[in-house]
């Protein structure tokens, strides 16, 4: 599952030094367990300060760690959101590394807790912002943070996209879609650019 890194509150739930926490995510880091997102910032120095998202690599690893199994999965407490949402993240970054052209995965979050789960910036500077939903279902207020995003990055923002479990690839407004999550897997064409 993803979520935000800070060392500091692990040290105290752990019990351990903050440097100990550190250098354990950096091993994970190291044989491929989890991945760092690092904080989206226009600005470079808080971009590098803002607390990183942590993924596992392995979704299917984080579902066993969570103490999700076949039997669990419908059970309503199981993390079915955040699950869905490491595997989307960990299903971006790998896609990056074979895209056209570099471009970066981050997520963003702001002080009041406004947050966008995936944004893929060009070197170009133009923004792609994605929000993750295991329903079948989208409505207007899932498009929220990534229309507080859109203001706040203005004309760099080139879409948003709520990636959902659903079907059908449906129009929220000017460059607002949501579209299956299963396009990730489909051709390129096939879902159109938000405009």
């Amino acid at each position: 599952m993803s979520g935000l890194v800070v060392p500091r509150r692990l040290s105290n739930d752990l019990d351990v030094s903050a440097s100990t926490v550190a250098r354990h995510i950096q091993a994970l880091e190291l044989v491929y367990v989890v991945r760092r997102i690092p904080a989206w910032s226009s600005n470079l120095t808080t971009r590098a300060v803002a607390p990183p998202k942590l993924l596992f690599v392995d979704s299917g690893l984080a579902a066993h760690l969570t103490g999700m199994t076949s039997r669990r999965a419908s059970h309503p407490t199981a993390p079915v959101g955040p699950l869905l949402e490491n595997f989307v993240l960990g299903e971006l970054a790998r896609q990056l590394t074979w895209a056209d052209e570099p471009v970066s995965l981050f997520h963003y979050r702001d002080r009041d807790g406004r947050e966008v789960d995936a944004v893929l910036e060009r070197a170009s500077g133009e923004i792609v912002g994605i929000e993750v939903k295991a329903a079948e279902t989208v409505r207007a207020e899932d498009f929220r943070g990534l229309r507080h995003f859109a203001d706040r990055v203005g004309d760099r923002f080139h879409a948003g996209y709520v990636l959902y479990a659903g079907a059908e690839v449906l129009p929220f407004g000017p460059r607002m879609r949501a579209a299956p999550i299963s396009a990730l897997w489909t051709a390129r064409n096939s879902v159109p650019h938000a405009s």
